[in-house]
């Protein structure tokens, strides 16, 4: 009885909200309402993922196997919104909830068995400390925790790049040429990697990660994105 009393005055001191919509959270819902879960704009790629248009958009750029992404992302949308909490409102928690969904929908559909490890996109250390989190590895965290699989941070950024928001497809291809390397100690012969980021875009950033794994002997690279589209 105490704990229930204690919990209620800690809920009615330090309310729970939902991240996307402000409401006031029940005790089975973590960081977002049931309705906002109900909104999210779920994709299909899990179905055809190595024929679609996110296949398309990296055709010729890298030799990687699936490609899929959680949502679709659309200017002015519930996913642009998520995209801003986790960019720049410290919501760490928020991106391993959505990662802890998509990674359910990937074993319901057959996915449980498909990699060895997962590994996150980098971002560069100083902006890593100014944000104090990745998302991309929070949401690869997630999906780990579902399908029992290893997350490693087997990549570096080593060089800060520009913000990619303005650039052209070839102007993003250039900005992120020659910035990824593999962290010593690692083997990647023979792997099957689950590659993850935040969002896609022209999918330069990620091709340039694939590239680098590739070209250091993983057997396979996948795609995986919280979200994509415009």
């Amino acid at each position: 009885m105490r704990l229930f009393f204690v919990k209620d005055f800690l809920d009615l001191v330090f309310p729970r909200n939902c991240l996307q919509c402000g409401t006031m959270l029940h005790d089975y819902e973590d960081n977002l309402c049931m309705v906002c879960k109900g909104t999210l704009p779920i994709t299909s790629y899990h179905l055809r993922p190595y024929d679609n248009d996110l296949c398309d958009k990296v055709r010729g750029l890298t030799n990687v196997g699936a490609v899929m992404s959680f949502l679709k992302f659309t200017k002015g949308g519930n996913s642009q919104k998520i995209m801003h909490q986790l960019k720049y409102r410290n919501r760490p928690q928020l991106a391993k909830e959505l990662g802890l969904l998509y990674g359910t929908i990937l074993k319901t559909n057959g996915f449980e068995a498909h990699w060895d490890v997962i590994v996150p996109v980098p971002l560069h250390i100083l902006k890593q400390r100014r944000r104090g989190y990745n998302q991309s590895e929070q949401f690869g965290l997630g999906i780990a925790e579902i399908l029992d699989l290893r997350l490693e941070n087997r990549l570096v950024r080593k060089k800060f790049t520009e913000t990619q928001t303005q650039k052209s497809r070839l102007e993003r291809m250039d900005n992120v040429d020659d910035v990824f390397e593999v962290k010593g100690g690692f083997q990647e012969k023979g792997m099957s990697i689950l590659l993850v980021d935040d969002v896609m875009t022209t999918g330069a950033t990620l091709c340039a990660c694939a590239n680098v794994l590739l070209a250091n002997g993983t057997n396979k690279v996948d795609l995986v994105t919280l979200a994509a589209g415009e």
